[in-house]
């Protein structure tokens, strides 16, 4: 898969409604089983951050595959000598 068509698969799932909600519910429930973790509970609380930044994660992954075709994109646009 080229630079491109990675920038549209990326685009699509970013785009894609049930994906987003997953995201958002998963976070959500992460947020509240987090909430309502007692502050003594260091290994859920743990495990639960680490959940979260998880997903953070693969949000920003997807995000850079898009910027990354954006700049191929740009870049190829440019004179070849600057």
């Amino acid at each position: 898969m080229d630079i491109q068509q990675r920038e549209e698969h990326a685009k699509r799932l970013l785009n894609d409604e049930l994906l987003q909600e997953a995201f958002d519910t998963l976070r959500e429930e992460l947020m509240n089983r987090w909430s309502h973790s007692g502050s003594t509970d260091l290994e859920a609380r743990e495990s639960i951050w680490l959940a979260i930044r998880l997903l953070e994660k693969i949000d920003g992954h997807l995000k850079s595959i898009v910027e990354t075709g954006h700049m191929a994109k740009m870049m190829e646009k440019q004179h070849p000598y600057i």
